[in-house]
């Protein structure tokens, strides 16, 4: 099992983010284009608006409530399926879109903007089927080799043939479908309401619960396969289950956001740095850090450049890029 030594109690680490992430819920939806004053926050949400303010009433509960909460589910789902992935492939550099499963659900989500008349579900269906489809593709072909070689092979193969479909739908779009496709490519929370809210948290947090409680097969998969299979677990169910249980939270969360990268690379990393390996302290922490890192994203993507906003996939890159590379410089990006 992996050593108990760390930094950082795990309940101070864990106070202090969920107190960061509710203080970033109250600046991202008090900022933007039209400011709210957070003493006005209770009037608005449970009172009666005074006159002349029916506008920060529809701003507030209507635009920017369901978008910070679902950037907050967002980045849970993305940092914890991104701690899960470095464990079951003992790689630090794994993540959803490694084995294929975030290019198929792209894949499908371009599928239905172009031949479709988008919207939601359309284009939310597509993308769930293409994450699926991708997932038992990596695993059909990942089987037929030993260990995790044969999913990183089906994974590189299946993120050079969707992005050559994508490209040839981009190719075959119109204007206003190309618009929609490359500001989709870039990632955006702007699609985010109550509906899409009460649809996919739900669904997020259930995955997320139960892949929260795979911490000790996780841990044993830092030991290696073989010491894992030695403690009595099925590894090859073990890693179905993991995949398709990714796939399920990641492939319908993307139809939405598009492309956000980074988030499941560096948080763990993060979190691995201040509690150490074991993922009964990680995973809760993934999951809290990822929602405080895309929250302040989004926030940032909106107030940067007011009243427009930039995508929040380039916000991701251009810190985690720099960020992640600075990790690996200091000999940070060692397998967990």
């Amino acid at each position: 099992m992996p050593s108990d030594s760390h930094k950082f109690p795990p309940g101070p680490v864990m106070a202090v983010l969920l107190g960061c992430l509710a203080l970033a819920v109250l600046a991202a939806s008090a900022s933007g284009a039209v400011f709210i004053p957070w003493g006005s926050f209770p009037r608005l949400l449970w009172g009666r608006p005074q006159a002349g303010e029916a506008l920060l009433h529809s701003v507030l509960v209507d635009i920017r409530l369901p978008r910070v909460v679902f950037s907050a589910v967002a980045g849970s789902a993305l940092a914890a399926t991104g701690a899960a992935m470095q464990a079951l492939f003992r790689n630090p550099l794994a993540e959803p879109g490694l084995v294929g499963i975030s290019a198929g659900a792209a894949l499908g989500a371009v599928c239905a903007i172009v031949m479709t008349a988008g919207g939601f579900v359309a284009v939310g269906a597509a993308a769930f089927l293409g994450s699926l489809l991708a997932t038992m593709l990596a695993y059909a072909i990942g089987r037929r080799y030993s260990g995790a070689a044969g999913l990183l092979l089906a994974g590189i193969a299946i993120n050079t043939m969707a992005g050559s479909a994508i490209g040839v739908f981009t190719f075959l779009a119109d204007d206003v479908q190309l618009r929609d496709l490359t500001f989709w490519s870039l990632g955006s929370l702007a699609a985010a309401d109550w509906t899409t809210v009460g649809w996919l948290a739900p669904w997020t947090a259930l995955l997320l619960a139960y892949l929260c409680r795979q911490w000790r097969v996780l841990n044993a998969l830092l030991l290696g396969q073989r010491e894992a299979a030695h403690l009595g677990f099925d590894l090859a169910a073990v890693r179905r289950r993991l995949i398709v249980v990714t796939a399920l939270i990641v492939g319908p969360l993307v139809a939405v956001t598009g492309g956000i990268g980074f988030v499941g690379l560096v948080v763990p990393h993060l979190m691995r740095m201040l509690l150490g390996a074991h993922h009964r302290r990680l995973l809760p922490a993934s999951v809290a850090a990822g929602a405080l890192v895309l929250v302040l994203a989004d926030w940032l993507a909106r107030i940067v450049v007011t009243p427009a906003e930039l995508p929040i996939g380039l916000v991701t890159s251009l810190v985690g890029g720099p960020f992640f590379f600075w990790l690996l410089w200091r000999g940070r990006g060692a397998a967990p």
